[in-house]
């Protein structure tokens, strides 16, 4: 194998599972160990720079960072990376000096942005402190989207949303509430320099069967969390059946039981193991008492003179049809009672506002086709972003297309080539401080995941909005945040300085570290102290040593970052050094007006 390049920022960062799972690459652990410094105010504006809204996401993230946690490959339970997110910002001191001004002089840009979700927000979060007038236009009475209208006030409480999304605002947008865009082509018009469409997915699927349209007890699940929230919906049947097995079909069940539900079923087509829903969604319905069924499939709703009284389903069974693919069958059918149903099965887009005739491109489902780097749809100067660019995902996504996408329009809007960004850095710095004394705490702790506190059963129930999760407590968070590896502090190598006197191999505690003549990868992998198995995690491999011409082989995919080979290295070949991802925004792009290049 080649020596590795450690200078190539994807190496390293690929080596921070958590950091490289998140979509906007928030630096994990380094807000992490501020927070095990007591530094709340500091690891608030970490996460802020890259995700936007902390406290937001510190509740309802999706957390793609923890099923990539490498504490998950050591014992069952990840470290709670989302939790102490919420923790930085729940007790994070006032930070307003601190946050992103406009400058006093406008830059001359105007730009437009339709809806005032997470995705135009965080582009406005990017592009008012570069001087851009900033318009943003919300159908609803109320900033947020779907973050205030879909996720429940007992997940996601209003001041939280208005804490974070107010911070943006306050910067000097010009916020146009109760202000649909009901032609693109006339916004066009008015001669905005570039437009962001950031209106999300705002229309839930429906489910087409017998009896759908004989009853008004029917409900599709964003159009009635959004009722609720706006508090146009204040109550609902005792016996409540929610068809979907997403996030959107938790948010719905747990809802119904506080507007009056005392019989909720979610009743889901698939197995478990392939419901959308996160595992902690599902816990927290199944903890309220919510019944989960499974492998039953819709398929008609029954009515009675008119009213809803039941819905009827059948029961299947999946296995795999030789193809890869899973295919049903119907093993009898059931009928269950109900007062209620809501639809959470998906959303999708619709964009009835965009004339067909402006220059866009729409694809085979009459969605925009959005190139992936640079967000600008094939009309140039109209940019997507969040659920309207790709179809639905999560919050994060939509901040990392808002950061992307405040680039493409920053450097359109100068006329320069949109292809051509800065590309992502990484800074190394050692961490020592003597000779077996490292800045940071490399202590193994074998303690367990910590269970966050929650409101009691007999209290959650009384209004819509008590906020179920009460967050960490101060002991949990100290123990919590001991439980990270310290994935960004690098075991890095001189080959030079070694002497191959095995010292680092013996005192390993989890054999990654291996002496031996190189090869081919295959081959090399299973010649290892411990064998290489993970594929996805990168070998590092070292130039020839100088005393054999064998490598020093590293299986990143073992190491815990514990520095015993660093501190017991008598040549220190062996440092550990923090690498720290640097990730280019819209304000650290150099533009200048020059005539347009294409891109």
């Amino acid at each position: 194998m080649k020596p590795t390049d450690t200078s190539n920022p994807d190496y390293f960062h690929k080596v921070v599972d958590c950091q490289w799972a998140c979509p906007a690459h928030t630096n994990v652990p380094e807000y992490i160990r501020l927070i095990a410094q007591g530094r709340n105010a500091d690891a608030y504006m970490l996460n802020r720079d890259s995700n936007v809204f902390p406290g937001i996401l510190g509740r309802v993230c999706d957390r793609p960072c923890e099923p990539a946690c490498r504490r998950g490959r050591i014992e069952d339970k990840p470290v709670a990376i989302c939790r102490l997110k919420r923790v930085a910002a729940d007790l994070s001191e006032d930070i307003r000096d601190r946050l992103p001004r406009a400058p006093a002089k406008a830059n001359g840009k105007k730009i437009a942005l339709i809806g005032a979700g997470c995705a135009s927000l965080t582009v406005a979060n990017d592009l008012l402190p570069l001087g851009y007038e900033v318009v943003i236009y919300e159908k609803l009475g109320e900033t947020g989207g779907l973050m205030r209208s879909n996720i429940p006030r007992f997940r996601l409480p209003p001041a939280v949303l208005d804490t974070e999304i107010n911070a943006i605002i306050d910067m000097g947008a010009e916020l146009r509430l109760n202000s649909p865009v009901e032609s693109m082509k006339s916004l066009l018009d008015e001669g905005y320099d570039a437009i962001f469409v950031g209106s999300g997915a705002p229309h839930g699927k429906n489910l087409e069967l017998p009896g759908r349209y004989d009853t008004d007890r029917i409900h599709i699940g964003i159009a009635w969390l959004e009722s609720v929230a706006f508090e146009h919906v204040d109550s609902i049947g005792e016996t409540v059946l929610i068809i979907g097995g997403g996030n959107t079909a938790m948010d719905c069940c747990r809802s119904s039981l506080r507007l009056g539900g005392k019989d909720v079923k979610v009743m889901a087509r698939k197995p478990r193991n392939l419901l959308k829903a996160s595992d902690w969604e599902l816990e927290d319905a199944e903890e309220e008492q919510v019944e989960i069924l499974l492998n039953h499939s819709p398929e008609e709703f029954v009515i009675d003179k008119g009213k809803l009284v039941g819905m009827k389903f059948a029961r299947v069974e999946w296995h795999d049809d030789g193809s890869g693919r899973l295919k049903a069958k119907t093993l009898d059918h059931i009928v269950l009672p109900c007062d209620d149903v809501i639809l959470a099965i998906g959303q999708e887009n619709a964009f009835p506002w965009i004339e067909r005739d402006i220059g866009l491109e729409f694809d085979q489902w009459d969605v925009p086709v959005v190139d992936e780097v640079t967000y600008q749809s094939a009309r140039p100067g109209i940019f997507f972003g969040g659920d309207s660019a790709f179809g639905p995902k999560n919050i994060i996504w939509a901040v990392e297309h808002g950061h992307q996408a405040a680039i493409s329009m920053h450097k359109y809007c100068h006329s320069q080539s949109m292809t051509d960004r800065l590309p992502y850095g990484v800074n190394l710095a050692s961490t020592k401080m003597s000779i077996h004394e490292w800045s940071y705490s490399n202590d193994f702790d074998p303690a367990e995941r910590r269970l966050m506190p929650h409101v009691s059963l007999q209290e959650r129930f009384k209004k819509l909005d008590i906020e179920v999760e009460l967050g960490f407590t101060f002991d949990q968070t100290v123990t919590e945040v001991e439980r990270c590896l310290n994935c960004d502090i690098q075991t890095v190598f001189s080959t030079k300085l070694c002497i191959e006197c095995d010292a680092c191999i013996d005192i390993c505690p989890v054999d990654c570290l291996t002496i031996t003549h190189n090869g081919e990868e295959v081959d090399l992998r299973g010649r290892l102290r411990a064998p290489a198995e993970n594929l996805e995690q990168d070998l590092y491999v070292s130039e020839g040593l100088p005393q054999t011409g064998r490598v020093m082989v590293k299986d990143e995919n073992l190491c815990v970052h514990c520095g015993l080979c660093a501190e017991r290295c008598p040549t220190a070949a062996w440092d550990m050094q923090k690498s720290d991802l640097v990730i280019p925004y819209a304000s650290d792009e150099p533009v200048c007006p020059t005539k347009r290049k294409a891109g």
